[in-house]
């Protein structure tokens, strides 16, 4: 039988804290301001994580109990009252949080008597709160999943979801350790951040909440605390714990960003500005009506913090001069090895990050037709242009009524063809014929998958919520049928990539699919691509400088083939991921589309030259 929901009824303010982490200097400072505040114990409010990185498990779990009313169970206390082996954050294997979470929860676990450990088991693992008329859930994580973590950039249908799962107006929750205020259809998500460990915003100051009832609504109060932070790491470092997290609290910046998402990361070391916010609870039926909308209003912090210097104005403008007034880089085609086809920007979900913008609504470039593909391979073989590889991408090829006839044209004309899927619904429609053209053309058919990353976490931080395990059975299903594979990741989180390779290998292993994940050419690590960031211009110089050497780029072998909207007709691109910019078009046949291209956009030297990527199967 389930607990009872403690609740917690309010008509004054109230001091919501996030993890203590054992940080008793900290958590002495926070309990300070709260009695400046004069906001008594049963007003203060703790999301859970009493102990972790610091060095005074026993000490600030004693603090907390004595002087804070109210403290959800966190999946740090779960697993100390069940004698786990772990913290039970579900870090990924071998990363660097498993490896630095394994001292100090082995550290806290011996520094914590049997009282302290049934206080924990007895913690509950919700509280809800009412104030201000409203109901909100108090929670660690997610509402059932307590080690679930939920930032500011996770997806607002998830959020609204998991506050549709509490069954109030709103959740304040913890886990993830970064402060944040947003509005989901109107309801709160509330995250105060942690008293034990600076906001990895380039400062030492901690955070807390304050939430107070305003003019039928609530007035949230984001702020930071100064500490004594180096007695703090002192404490850490007599203590033998991980040096990583004792230097984390004088620089304000984590050792790792193992788990966070990409918008996180662009904003590490990024100062957070306190801030007063008022949220103002919508009516039921306001709510009601904008379910299918799903938005989110970011209450705090608002605007953009990524850290990364943005691309200045006058660059990748003068196709023969950089902004600099020094050569341009230009590469000619060799010759044509690969030809891709665009089937189509449409796709069934839309990307965080796609390189071309494909989405469920995008049909800049429309379907192409299984005869404009056909004209293209006659072209191909009239001209004797001595292409070897066909590829198809879009968006997502499958949704092309015309795809299973181009692929089979494609092989029957004896090219190698390499396809580029997210394996999701649309490819698995199609297993039936897919397994006849296996059947019939072997192993010149290459399917490459796009599997963002070897964890559900980041592959739906760029994908969307709910897109890694069709995907992942989309694959299995190959590998079981012995289609020849590849994988496509990215490298947008700044892993180091043999561990991510090694991630991908386990990956594989447990699942038997036959890709060798420490392979390039099986398993491609694509390069992240931020339109708006700064990236160098490429000159004629930079080939000898980076070692390089024009024929290593894209475009000096292949071209790609476009549909545009309201266009008669397709026409030839330098390069996969330009289809839309007009000076990167070539005309209307192959044999026009010989010409040298600049390498005049930023996507040139980021994916390309410096990121070393290519989308071919060579």
């Amino acid at each position: 039988m389930p607990r009872p929901i403690p609740l917690l009824r309010v008509d004054g303010p109230v001091m919501v804290l996030g993890g203590p982490y054992g940080n008793l200097e900290a958590t002495r400072a926070a309990l300070a301001e709260a009695a400046r505040l004069k906001i008594s114990s049963d007003r203060i409010v703790c999301t859970g994580d009493v102990v972790a990185y610091g060095a005074d498990a026993a000490a600030t779990v004693a603090l907390v109990r004595g002087a804070v009313g109210h403290v959800v169970m966190g999946n740090c206390e779960a697993s100390i009252a069940a004698a786990a082996p772990d913290c039970g954050c579900g870090f990924p294997a071998g990363s660097s949080c498993e490896r630095l979470s394994a001292a100090w929860f082995a550290y806290a676990a011996r520094e914590l008597d049997e009282d302290a450990r049934c206080w924990m088991a007895a913690l509950p693992p919700r509280i809800d709160l009412e104030i201000a008329g409203v109901r909100l859930a108090v929670i660690h994580g997610g509402v059932d999943v307590i080690n679930r973590f939920v930032f500011a950039s996770t997806a607002a249908a998830t959020k609204r979801a998991e506050i549709e799962r509490s069954g109030c107006d709103g959740v304040i929750g913890g886990h993830c350790g970064l402060p944040f205020t947003q509005a989901i259809d109107g309801r709160l998500w509330h995250n105060a951040g942690a008293v034990g460990l600076p906001a990895n915003d380039g400062t030492t100051r901690v955070w807390c909440s304050i939430l107070t009832a305003e003019a039928g609504g609530i007035a949230i109060e984001h702020r930071a605390l100064e500490y004594d932070w180096a007695a703090a790491a002192a404490g850490m470092r007599r203590a033998g714990l991980p040096q990583e997290y004792a230097a984390a609290l004088a620089t304000g910046l984590w050792p790792s960003c193992d788990v966070l998402p990409l918008k996180e990361i662009r904003e590490r070391g990024v100062p957070l500005v306190p801030e007063r916010v008022f949220w103002l609870p919508p009516a039921r039926d306001a709510v009601r009506k904008r379910r299918r909308a799903c938005t989110r209003d970011e209450l705090w912090p608002r605007g953009e913090r990524a850290a990364q210097l943005r691309l200045a104005p006058h660059k990748f403008r003068d196709p023969q001069l950089t902004a600099t007034g020094v050569p341009r880089a230009h590469v000619t085609m060799e010759r044509l090895t690969t030809l891709w086809f665009n089937t189509g920007t449409l796709c069934n979900i839309a990307c965080r990050n796609c390189y071309i913008e494909s989405s469920p609504r995008n049909d800049r470039l429309v379907y192409l037709t299984r005869g404009e593909v056909a004209a293209f391979l006659d072209e191909i073989e009239s001209a004797g242009t001595g292409t070897q590889e066909i590829g198809f991408t879009g968006g997502e090829p499958f949704m092309n009524p015309d795809f299973i006839a181009m692929l089979h044209d494609s092989l029957a004309r004896g090219f190698r063809v390499l396809v580029l899927t997210n394996a999701m619904r649309p490819m698995q429609r199609a297993k039936a014929r897919l397994l006849d053209i296996r059947n019939k053309f072997g192993n010149r058919l290459t399917m490459r998958v796009s599997l963002d990353h070897f964890t559900p976490e980041r592959h739906e931080d760029e994908r969307g919520p709910g897109t890694f395990r069709p995907t992942l059975d989309g694959l299995i299903w190959l590998a079981r049928n012995s289609f020849r594979l590849a994988v496509a990741g990215r490298t947008m989180w700044g892993d180091d990539e043999s561990a991510e390779r090694a991630g991908y290998a386990r990956l594989f292993a447990e699942h038997a699919i036959a890709v060798d994940a420490a392979s390039p050419r099986e398993l491609v690590l694509f390069p992240e691509i931020d339109p708006g960031a700064d990236v160098p211009e490429i000159t004629d110089a930079c080939w000898g400088l980076l070692g390089k050497s024009p024929a290593d780029v894209m475009c000096a072998s292949s071209r790609m083939i476009v549909k545009r909207k309201g266009s008669d007709r397709p026409v030839v691109v330098a390069c996969t991921l330009l289809p839309y910019d007009p000076r990167f078009e070539l005309g209307v046949s192959l044999r026009a589309a010989t010409r040298t291209v600049a390498l005049n956009h930023p996507n040139c030297a980021k994916f390309c030259v410096l990121g070393g990527a290519s989308c071919s199967a060579r």
